[in-house]
């Protein structure tokens, strides 16, 4: 009965020692049909995102699916699952079509939720899914998803976020919308970071219109001047780059988010460490500004060969002060940020760095006039450094 038809999208199931081919559209049009959904109540299913229970309300006629704990995996957020410990969903079918609610909680309690809605269209070959959660405090949705987190103890969070979001099976592919409203952060105490010094050498001391403060901007974050501390849009291309095969990793974090991994966070890749480094490129967005920002970010930002910081990149490979950088020298040390260690031994090899990045930053580079761009443009086309000798 549950065999699949011909092109009918299936998977394996088990039952002892044998193994079921069935088809995934008909199991679900069963497991959903107002006879059959009753049997299921007291079971469970094992599935890649979490031992799944059912329960059958009879007042509504509708199934409840607890999933407890409940992950998945989000590329753009690390590649540890982000997880969910309690996450409840109801469902009803009607023909082809499914619908139900939903609402996520923490274990530990059931006054911090999260709410919405869902529904399905279900296919020979796949289910499409989209779901929206209605309109949250910020606070809530970290208290869900990490309760854990030391931060939330002394942060306070204000704002807004509601999501919706598609997915397709079996294929996996997913999109997300969020509208975040109002995102502020106090109590973390960054104001500190006015004052801090780096412990990567002199500071380069560097002006927004610099030209290695331009190239980076270039290079790392385009709309470093108008964003505050977090980019939905490269987040969002983040997540729907990293989905498909063959393509280069995309990361979406702004300056301050490097900065953050830098000074506080670390770079493990967990949606924890990001939803940390969320919080504080927040608050320093708004107690430290843009100028310092960019300052320390230049002044602690890693360039290779255990080198950080602007002025000692400068000296080193170039062998004067970040402020008398030439252009094409600027764009050359920008163009090395995404991957510093891996640049500098391109560089050393092939007497070369990634021709189509340094093009790419130099025309990225805002603010400037046409024959400055001009020239610049000649500079990087023709440029040939000598990479300095590895350090014993």
């Amino acid at each position: 009965m549950l065999a699949p038809a011909a092109g009918e999208w299936s998977t394996t199931v088990k039952a002892g020692p044998l193994n079921f081919e069935i088809g995934v559209p008909t199991a679900l049009r069963l497991a959903t049909s107002p006879w059959f959904s009753p049997r299921l109540d007291g079971h469970s299913l094992d599935t890649r995102f979490g031992t799944v229970r059912f329960a059958w309300k009879p007042a509504g006629e509708m199934l409840e699916m607890t999933c407890a704990p409940c992950s998945a995996e989000v590329s753009a957020l690390g590649s540890q699952p982000i997880k969910v410990e309690r996450l409840v969903a109801t469902v009803r079918r009607d023909g082809n079509v499914l619908s139900g609610a939903l609402e996520a909680t923490p274990q530990s309690t059931d006054t911090t939720r999260l709410q919405g809605h869902w529904e399905g269209k279900l296919t020979p070959k796949n289910l499409q899914l989209s779901a929206n959660v209605q309109d949250a405090p910020i606070a809530r949705w970290y208290a869900v998803l990490v309760p854990t987190l030391p931060e939330l103890q002394r942060a306070r969070i204000g704002g807004t976020l509601a999501l919706h979001g598609q997915l397709v099976l079996p294929e996996a592919t997913f999109s997300v919308l969020p509208a975040i409203s109002q995102f502020t952060v106090e109590g973390l105490g960054t104001e500190a970071m006015l004052d801090a010094r780096t412990s990567c050498g002199p500071s380069a001391r560097l002006a927004n219109d610099s030209w290695l403060a331009r190239a980076v901007i270039a290079a790392e974050d385009q709309r470093f001047f108008t964003h505050t501390g977090y980019d939905l849009t490269e987040i969002l291309a983040s997540i729907d780059n990293n989905q498909k095969p063959g393509q280069v990793r995309r990361g979406g974090s702004t300056l301050t988010q490097q900065l953050t991994k830098l000074l506080v966070t670390g770079s493990d890749r967990t949606a924890e460490r990001k939803l940390r480094e969320m919080l504080y490129a927040v608050e320093m967005e708004q107690t430290l500004g843009k100028a310092r920002i960019l300052q320390l970010y230049l002044d602690n930002a890693p360039w290779g060969g255990n080198i950080c910081g602007a002025e000692a990149a400068a000296r080193r490979y170039f062998k004067r002060s970040a402020r008398t950088l030439e252009p094409a020298q600027a764009v050359w040390l920008a163009a090395m940020l995404h991957k510093p260690q891996a640049v500098l031994e391109q560089w050393r090899r092939d007497g070369q760095i990634d021709a189509e990045r340094t093009k790419w930053v130099a025309e990225g580079i805002r603010g400037i006039s046409r024959n400055q761009r001009e020239a610049m443009l000649k500079g990087v086309a023709a440029a040939k450094f000598s990479a300095p000798p590895a350090t014993p």
